[in-house]
This record gives C-alpha cells, structure tokens and sequence, in this order.
C-alpha cells in the first residue's frame, strides 16, 4: 500500500493537479456514537460539497477496516462505529487511525490522520479480591509488605493515581512509588508493634483511585494474621503431685497424670512432657504420655524392691521454653512376684551356616518368691527352629534344632516365657530377635532365559538396544550384582567388538553402525557376578538382530546400462498388443518390505505405445504399430523400491520397430550407411555368441553352486557372510547389488524352442524353478512379509521373436 501511494503521488507529480500529500489530522474521544461528526473535510481540503460526487470521493483505508464513512453531500467525516482506544491500540502512549481521502476524476490523494483520544472508561482493578497476610508479633515497626498493584487500561491522569486505606488503623499505612515504564510498587508500612495476645486478626479495605473526572476507584479486603511468639513459658498446675498404685498393676495402667499450661497458641502453645532421669534409678518403671502428661506403669512394680518412685516431669512448649514439676508415687504392697528372665549372652546376628546345637543365648531365670511361688520353669513360644537347654540351676541356653537359611527367613523372633508355680501362676516373657547374617550362597539369576534385542542398521554409535537383569538372594555385598561381555565359542579368545554393556546397570549398547546387508544378527554372552567372595556368577545369551533400513537404491540387471553400444530390442510390424518387447530386470539389496520392488514407465518417445508391469516390469505393446510410429523408440523405465523413503533407479531401453516396408520405405542408404549397417550386423553376431558363452559359463556355474549348497547343508549351520558363498555371489554381496535372501528363476519364453536358434537346444535344458529363503534366527521368519512371485522368481523372458530378430542377451 506505501509502494501504491509513493506511485500515485509520483503521478501527481508529474501531470494531476491539487494533489496533497500532507496529512489533515483530527482527534476525537473514544466511545463516541456511531454517526458523530469529527470535521467537514471538503472544507479542509479545499472542495466543495459537490465536487466530492462529482469526483467520486471515497474513504481508503490501509487496513481494510473503515472507522469512519464521507456524507457527500455534506463533506463531513463521521463516525462509522463506536471507537474503544483499549481494544485498538492497548496501552501505546498515542492511537492514531490513518487512512485516505481519494477523488478519483481527477485523480487527487489527501492523507488523514485520527488520534482517538482516551477517556475514563476503566475503573482499576486488582489481581485478587482479598490479599491474606501473616505477620509475626514481633515484627518491628517501619516494615514493608508488598502488595500487587491494580491495573487500569486508561492512560495518562486517567491512570491511577493513588493507594489509601478504609478505615484508618494505628497498625498499616499504604506506601506507593511510580517506577519505570508507568508501574508503580504499593507496600503495607508497619506502624507499631503488633500483640497477638490482644488482637490476633486485622481486616482493612485497600483502595486504587485514578485521576479521571469523575474519579474511578478499585478495592481488595487486606487480611493481617498476627503469628505468635513464645513469650510465655508453660506453668504447672501443682509444683509437687502425689499418687498410689498397687504393685499387681499390670503394664500401661494410670499412676497420675501432670498438667501445664501455656498462654501461647499454636506451636508455641503445644507442650509435651519428658521424664528427668533421677539419680540412681538406672531403670524407669514408669512411662509418660508426652501429649496428654499421663504416668503410666511401665513395667510390673515389685513393693519389697521399692516402696515409693520419687521423680521429676519437665514440661516444654514448642519454642523450648519448660517448667520442672516433681512427681511422688507410692506402691502399695500385694503378694505377687513374677519370674524374671536376666540374659547373660546373646549370639546376634547368627551367620546362615551355623550348624544346629549352636548356642544363641544364656539367660538366667529368678524369681523374689520363695517356696512354690519361687519355682520356675521356661519355655519357648511356637518354635521348630530353637529350643531351650537347661545349663545348671536357674541357667539356660537358647541353642539350634535345624539348619538355618537367611533367604527364606532372615529374622526369627523367639519369646521365652518363664511361668513360677504359684497360684494363680505369674509368668513374664522376653523376646530375643535373632538376626541371620548372609554368606554367600546363591548365584546371580538372570530375568529370562536369553533375550533378543532389536537394532536398526545404520544406527548411531554407542546406542542403547536393551538391558538385562539379575537378581541375587543374598544381601549386602553378595547381592551386588556386576555384568560383563564372555566370549559367545570357546575359540573366541575376546567378546564383540561392537556390543558393550554396563557394568552397573546391564544396559546394552552397540558400539558402532551395524551394516544389515553384512551382519543380520550376532549373540554375545552376558555374565552377572556378585561381589561375594568366592564370587557366584550366571551367564545369559543375548541375541542382537539387525533390523534392516532402506539404504540401498534398486540395481538394474537388464537391460545393463553400461553396455556401449547399447543393444536394442526388435518389435517386428505384426506385433500384437499385449506382446512382450523386454523385460527391465532389477534387484536390491535390502530385504523385506524395502526390496519390493514396482515398475513405472517415465518417459518414451511414444507415451501411448508401450505399457510397463507395475509388478513384472515387462515392457509389452500398448496398441498396434502403424507406420507414424518412429523406427527408434527410447523408454525410461523407472524403478522404485517400497522403503521409507522409498528409493528409485532409471533404466533406460532402445527399441526397434520393424515393419514389412522397411527396405521401400527407408531412402537409399549412402555408402556409409551400408558400411554402418555391416558393422551393426557383425556386433550383433558377435554380441550372440558372447551371450551363448556367457550362458554355458552361467548355467556350469549355477550347477555347481547347487551341488557345494547340498553339501554345505548337509555338513550343518550355513553362516552367511561373504567369505563363505561363492566367488561370483560374494562379489553381488561386496557391491550391495543381489541380497541374501532372493535366488532368480532362469527361463525361456514359450515358443523358444521353435526359433531359428535352434542350435542353442542342447544347452538350454529346462531348469526346474528354484526358490530359497535365508533364516535369520528364530524370529527372522516371522518379522517380514513373504515377497510377490514378482519379486521372488526374476523371469527373464525373451519377447516373442520371428525370423530376422535380434537376440538380446542378459
């Protein structure tokens, strides 16, 4: 639009009269009704109300979008809708709205501009409702707390001007600052110290106030939560508290319980309560709730061992200020003792390999009764692997029956229960928890039996393929499991050179690209060590197959595209259509999918003459020949594989076409041309004997080829790799041009035999089709496709020849 201007304007220039490239600028407010005038431009422009019709005036607008419309008949500019300067141009310091007066007979251009003035419109608004802050009571006065400020979409004094707080408070004062760019930092400033105890909670509205006329003002509600402090300690309600309880109170029973309280709240307020360990007493027979000051018994209380417990309770609130109370507990005296059970060794952890009649512990049984309350007797509970050996008087030993194994079980609880003869009987336990201690005892043991790995060929160096996994029963050291590459024969002195795997974490890597058309599949042997001493160790098959890619493009066998000069192919004038005039041969050397291979006619000199297989690649008449048609056809025969993406190769064939006019038809040939003709016909015999040759060396070949592949099959496994195939298929393999896994059928067409080439009968036995298939593993049959006969079998069948053609050779 610029460009259109600066030409229109260079036209004035040049021959049009009362042109104006000045702008006429005018202003109008925003939100101004749809039909308001905002300037006579006829008048600004110097034209009267009637030239503008008489001119063909218009409005021209850059962007398309016409704010205002012309009133011809008034020369006026008016709005054409309801302008919002916010939506238009945000928040740009200026909004300008351009556009063009354009008189078209003769023609003349008058620039105008619109500023679009803004007015308060937009109240400021904040970004949440209510804005919650926690403030400590100790916060000193003169601190700052940030608040988001609000937002207003005016400009200029319609922006905001000012913060303030309803209602007024001795507490907050609001603090703003204008920064750069228009944005302004408000903060809450502390005024005095805050006191929770006496108002824990504050609520004031902010206010954002612009400076429009009228005024527009936006709120938020100011939450303040007054967090405490610990500026109380806890205080008990007694300093001394006394209590009795029988000595027959079983363990966890109610002695007392202490109270302490704390004016602080929260976590300043949470007390808990903690024994002070007297002196003298080595072990408490009681326990306390550190929650609720409960005093329970912690174990049975013996009166004839001690009378009274005499102890001291610290109560400590969450900010560590305590309190000490003391706590005087009587026992009150019953006829009962229980046993006790005093250990004297214990034998823990027990190693896995500890024959049974191994001594665990000595423990020694006592009982402050006399008589028959003061006879004891012991006995192990639901136990098949310990049992209790009496040493001498009041003295046992805790010894094996069996054979220990940490793997199955690695801990053994075993309670001795002592029980004295009294009646009611009293008996009292003790547990001892056996720990078994590992020996290295078990192997690594691998996940799966082998695994298989997939990698696509051409791959990246050090690529992770897999991982294996072994686990080991035993603990500590003994499981610590390591993985390192084993030769795959006993011949092989080193592992791979291009498989790696961690030491660590068994994950498997190949080291560098793998070539599918020389490699399709390898295994390695993994092995896993613990770190037991002797060290176990297990070992894994890992088999890595090479999943093929499309890095090989299609290879024409025939016609060759090298020969020179190239032969052609003869199509005598009473050809039908549908009859065969060659056949474009082609292999390549990926396999599956990526070697199926499709056939498509590119170019011919007689588009509509020829058809081409889209599977067979046979080249057959499309219509019958007439005598238009040019004696030289050439086709380009595209030939494309089914890869991702796919690859292509051309071949190129020359046809002749005969017809029963040739020798009248044709002008009469030079000297030259006869002497071209004569060599024409000697490099076509010399061409047929070259091929018969190349026939019998093919077919000798090919019968020996059979017998060394009987052979090789009937002495075992065939590794395929190029030094061990024949000389001429290891040489197809070295250049990437015929792949494993395909063998071609060779024949003749029907009718062959009835040709005048008959001299060629006792070589040309009927070869019985042969079809072949190379095994990749265990996998590799099922992973692709079974390939088209197309594919598969190659059949080069010769067209259908008369007398007087020329044979072409493959």
């Amino acid at each position: 639009m610029a460009a259109a201007r600066q030409v229109l304007c260079l036209w004035a220039l040049l021959g049009v009269s009362r042109v104006r490239c000045e702008p006429i600028r005018y202003s109008v407010a925003e939100e101004s009704e749809s039909g308001s005038v905002v300037a006579d431009v006829a008048e600004d422009a110097g034209l009267a109300p009637a030239q503008l019709s008489a001119r063909r005036a218009r409005i021209v607008s850059p962007a398309g979008r016409h704010h205002f419309r012309l009133e011809r008949g008034t020369g006026r500019l008016v709005l054409a809708e309801r302008l919002d300067r916010e939506q238009m141009c945000g928040s740009l310091p200026t909004c300008t709205l351009t556009f063009e007066l354009l008189l078209v007979d003769p023609l003349q251009i008058v620039p105008i501009e619109v500023s679009v003035e803004d007015i308060n419109d937009h109240s400021p608004v904040f970004p949440d409702e209510r804005v919650t802050f926690k403030i400590l009571e100790t916060s000193d006065p003169g601190s700052r707390f940030p608040v988001a400020a609000a937002q207003d979409l005016d400009i200029g004094s319609n922006d905001i001007q000012a913060y303030s707080v309803i209602p007024e408070n001795d507490y907050f004062r609001v603090f703003s600052q204008k920064l750069h760019e228009g944005n302004m930092n408000v903060e809450l400033v502390l005024q005095k110290p805050l006191d929770r105890e006496k108002q824990s909670e504050l609520d004031f509205t902010l206010i954002a106030t612009d400076g429009g006329s009228p005024p527009r003002s936006g709120t938020t509600q100011i939450h303040i939560l007054v967090l405490d402090v610990n500026d109380n300690k806890p205080i008990f309600t007694q300093d001394l508290y006394t209590g009795q309880i029988l000595e027959s109170a079983p363990g966890g029973s109610l002695a007392l319980t202490v109270l302490a309280k704390d004016a602080d709240v929260g976590l300043n307020g949470d007390i808990s309560y903690q024994f002070i360990q007297g002196a003298g007493q080595s072990q408490p027979s009681f326990a306390i709730n550190e929650k609720k000051g409960e005093i329970l018994v912690l174990k049975p209380l013996d009166f004839e061992s001690a009378q009274k417990h005499e102890f001291s309770v610290r109560a400590t609130d969450g900010g560590g200020l305590s309190t000490i109370c003391h706590v005087l507990i009587e026992v009150v005296d019953v006829n009962d003792n229980a046993p006790e059970v005093v250990v004297s060794s214990f034998n823990s952890p027990l190693p896995e390999d500890a024959g049974p009649g191994t001594v665990v512990a000595v423990f020694a049984v006592r009982d402050q009764d006399s008589g028959v309350n003061g006879e004891i007797s012991c006995a192990l509970e639901d136990q098949l692997t310990f049992t209790l050996r009496s040493a001498f008087e009041n003295y046992y030993e805790l010894v094996t029956v069996s054979t220990l194994d940490r793997e199955e079980r690695a801990q053994h609880i075993v309670v001795v229960t002592a029980a004295d003869a009294g009646s009611p009987p009293l008996t009292s336990t003790h547990t001892f928890t056996v720990e078994i201690s590992d020996i290295n005892d078990n192997a690594p043991i691998f996940n799966q039996t082998s695994y298989t790995m997939f990698v696509h060929e051409n791959n990246v160096p050090s690529m992770l393929v897999g991982a294996v996994n072994a686990t080991d029963a035993d603990a500590g050291p003994n499981a610590k499991v390591s993985y390192s590459l084993l030769p795959a024969y006993p011949a092989e002195q080193v592992p791979c050179s291009c498989v790696s795997v961690n030491s660590e974490n068994g994950h498997v890597f190949v080291l560098r690209p793998l070539d599918y058309e020389k490699l399709k599949q390898l295994e390695v042997v993994v092995s896993a060590a613990d770190a037991g001493s002797p060290a176990l160790s297990s070992n894994v098959t890992v088999r890595l197959v090479v999943v093929d890619e499309n890095d090989n493009v299609p290879l024409v066998l025939h016609p060759a595209q090298d020969s020179s000069p190239p032969s052609s192919e003869l199509v005598p004038a009473w050809a039908e259509v549908g009859d065969l005039v060659s056949k474009v041969v082609a292999v390549d050397a990926d396999s599956g999918q990526n070697s199926w291979l499709s056939y498509e006619l590119l170019k011919a000199s007689e588009p509509g003459l020829f058809a081409v297989g889209a599977q067979s690649g046979e080249v057959r008449l499309r219509r019958p020949l007439t005598d238009r048609d040019a004696v030289k056809q050439k086709l380009v025969v595209l030939v494309r594989d089914n890869g991702q993406p796919p690859l292509s190769a051309t071949a190129v064939l020359s046809v002749l076409l005969l017809n029963g006019l040739w020798d009248s038809q044709l002008p009469q040939q030079s000297p030259a041309a006869e002497h071209e003709d004569s060599s024409l016909t000697t490099y076509l015999i010399v061409s047929l004997v070259f091929v018969s040759l190349l026939f019998l060396l093919s077919a000798a070949a090919f019968f020996a080829f059979k017998v060394c592949k009987r052979r090789d099959l009937s002495s075992g496994h065939v590794l395929y790799d190029a030094s061990n195939m024949q000389s001429y298929v290891a040489d197809g393999v070295t250049a990437g041009t015929v792949p494993h896994t395909y063998c071609y059928e060779l024949s003749l067409t029907t009718g062959s035999g009835n040709s005048e080439f008959k001299f060629l009968k006792p070589v040309l036995p009927n070869l019985p089709t042969q079809h072949c298939s190379t095994e990749v593993g265990n996998n590799g049959a099922d992973q692709f496709p079974p390939l088209p006969d197309t594919v598969g079998d190659v059949d080069f069948e010769s067209p259908r020849m008369q007398p007087g053609a020329q044979f072409n050779g493959f």
